[in-house]
């Protein structure tokens, strides 16, 4: 109960208190009297002043001008010009590489959503030479609609070792039609070669490589998930470190033809249009456990999702809350465990700490995204998250995460503050914040386009809406891409973004979805690939000639985990130290190559080089030449 209404024994003042009316005596009547005329003459003045305002409100007054609210992004800041990116040339050479892919969304004017959200590549050796090739995933027709001839089909290209590439689709096996989405490679059956696992609307399929053949296992191997799901990243990890794959797939939102129609999301101006995910429900990712090879030698898969803690829901309804489209898997803690890292597109984001087995022997996963600030957007909010890409982006103890957002928010750039378990969004202050405000991302990518030992971001960007326009003036549905410079630690800010007019083909205005990276042509620098929706792959050769020294390195590892996913290579050359993880899955929806490419810049001799294998094994080598390709098996002398 409120003490104030409860009665109260009357008592005499205290010293400083104020005096009750019996206490009153004669010569307080004189100061009542005035303060009664001061507020007589401050409420007559607030009459008259309510009565000018009153006048002023009701006299006529011409209609004010209307007026176009504009986006804004904060001042960018021009950097010093001793920090000036360098000139590096890239080129399209698509039609030349003998690349012909086109993406299939089935557009065809009902607006449904899973148009417009494209879909993956990735670059892998899928025949052993040492030289990556090139997987598009491919979407298709809608059911009801007229098929093209031939019908679209995801395309593997094999790659000669120089930039050309042979279409190797049908007889590789991997001519698929569906409506994929996302792609992952590994070994999952430890016979050196690697297998496919592709993402879709609709069952996903798991494709083992035999001899350059791939054969369909999805429903021995038991991955195929449900049948109406919309599956989008996914990759192929080592959570136990038993030294196999287990395989993480993110889902989006729950979705069908009905509930789209229902859901009805329209433009002003334009009518029935592509919408954000709000007004759709929540899903589960899942999480697969490789329990090694079936009778039948196939390998088989258990779904440990509800069992590990990668299922988070909303306590106030219960529903899932998941939206993910990006994947990022690699220890970010320094744990010696693999975590994993979802970006989910307006709710939050989740980071699954990997707790190792628990007393069961079985792993445990923690979500703890908000609890170490990589939840949410620099004010706190849920951003419209895409792709997604990290490393030591300063090469110093601190881990960073750039996450793509939608349009009229800026890339989010998660930074550690000197502590594993604690980041903050500094995008405005590294400077990618402001050239990333108005631009749609979808794919982000961490890599060292000139060689000079720091990584570098690209961005790839396209709206939604193809008459985004006409409604929002700053927005237009084909969008360049995004080349931000690494201007290294001592800089006032860290990154730099490209002009257009140096980007070459990369300036290119695209329907922008993922990105992947690669060396095609065997010169030592990285090569990049940028699906559309609904439009032509385009394959960039970087044409760099700074000078700098690289060293590429493959790594070969013991038992069924070949190519060493989830190992950690640090290089030290000309006082830097540079940390890199073997983890493909990057980006949006897309893979890119296994080997890892360390630009050296000026240094010309490599001081050290260790590994630290998935196992936990850490291994020194003896310092390597540059300028060359490296492979390296796990418990070589080197």
């Amino acid at each position: 109960m409120n003490d104030a209404l409860e009665p109260r024994d009357e008592a005499p003042a205290a010293a400083g208190e104020p005096l009750r009316d019996d206490e009153l005596v004669p010569e307080d009547d004189a100061i009542i009297g005035r303060a009664l005329r001061r507020s007589l003459l401050v409420v007559l003045g607030l009459a008259v002043l309510a009565v000018a305002l009153l006048a002023i409100v009701r006299r006529p007054r011409d209609p004010a001008p209307e007026h176009a609210i504009e986006t804004s992004a904060p001042l960018k800041v021009a950097p010093p010009p001793e920090l000036a990116p360098p000139p590096v040339t890239f080129t399209d050479v698509t039609r030349q590489a003998g690349i012909d892919f086109v993406h299939e969304n089935g557009a065809r004017g009902l607006k449904l959503l899973p148009e417009s959200m494209g879909s993956g590549a990735a670059f892998f050796d899928y025949d052993g030479d040492l030289d990556p090739d090139l997987l598009l995933i491919n979407g298709t027709t809608w059911p009801g609609d007229p098929r093209p001839s031939p019908p679209p089909t995801s395309r593997l290209y094999r790659n000669d070792g120089g930039g050309r590439f042979t279409d190797v689709s049908r007889a590789s096996g991997l001519d698929l039609e569906l409506y994929g989405t996302g792609v992952a490679v590994g070994d999952v059956d430890g016979d050196g070669r690697r297998d496919v696992f592709v993402a879709a609307l609709g069952t996903n399929r798991l494709l083992l490589n035999r001899g350059g053949r791939f054969v369909d296992v999805t429903e021995r191997a038991g991955v195929g998930g449900a049948p109406d799901a919309w599956s989008t990243s996914c990759g192929f990890f080592d959570m136990d470190r038993d030294g196999d794959l287990d395989l993480f797939v993110v889902n989006y939102v729950r979705w069908s033809k009905d509930i789209d129609l229902e859901v009805d999301y329209r433009l002003t101006g334009v009518g029935r249009a592509y919408g954000p995910p709000v007004n759709y429900q929540g899903t589960f990712s899942y999480l697969y456990r490789n329990d090694g090879a079936g009778s039948d030698g196939t390998v088989r898969f258990t779904d440990v999702s509800a069992a590990s803690g990668i299922q988070v829901t909303n306590p106030a309804t219960g529903v899932p809350v998941g939206k993910g489209l990006g994947l990022l898997t690699l220890d970010v803690d320094g744990d010696g465990w693999t975590d994993v890292l979802v970006a989910n597109d307006t709710v939050r984001n989740f980071l699954f700490r990997n707790l190792g087995p628990g007393a069961d022997g079985d792993v445990r996963f923690e979500e703890v995204g908000e609890l170490w600030g990589l939840a949410y957007g620099r004010n706190g909010e849920a951003t419209g998250a895409m792709g997604i890409d990290g490393g030591f982006l300063r090469n110093d103890a601190d881990l960073g995460f750039a996450i793509g957002n939608f349009a009229n928010e800026m890339t989010s750039l998660y930074l550690a503050q000197g502590d594993p378990t604690l980041y903050a969004d500094e995008a405005i202050p590294t400077g990618v914040g402001a050239p990333s405000r108005t631009l749609l991302t979808f794919g982000v990518l961490a890599f060292d386009y000139d060689l000079d030992a720091r990584l570098d971001l690209l961005a790839t960007n396209g709206h939604l809406e193809t008459e985004i326009q006409a409604v929002d003036p700053s927005q237009s549905y084909e969008q360049p891409a995004q080349l931000f410079w690494n201007a290294g630690p001592d800089a006032r800010q860290t990154f730099i973004e490209v002009p257009p007019e140096q980007l070459g083909a990369l300036a290119t205005p695209l329907v922008g979805r993922g990105s992947a990276c690669a060396d095609v042509d065997g010169d030592g620098d990285l090569d990049v690939v940028l699906t559309q929706a609904g439009r032509p792959a385009l394959l960039v050769r970087n044409d760099q000639d700074l000078g700098h020294h690289w060293l590429r390195l493959r790594l070969v590892g013991r038992g069924m985990n070949r190519d060493a996913i989830g190992a950690w290579v640090e290089l030290r050359a000309g006082g830097t130290v540079q940390r890199r993880p073997v983890t493909p899955t990057r980006s949006y929806q897309s893979q890119s190559e296994l080997t890892l490419t360390f630009g050296l810049g000026g240094a010309a001799r490599i001081d050290g080089l260790r590994i630290t294998w998935p196992d936990g094994t850490v291994q020194e080598l003896p310092p390597p030449a540059p300028d060359r390709l490296l492979v390296v098996e796990q418990g070589d002398a080197g």
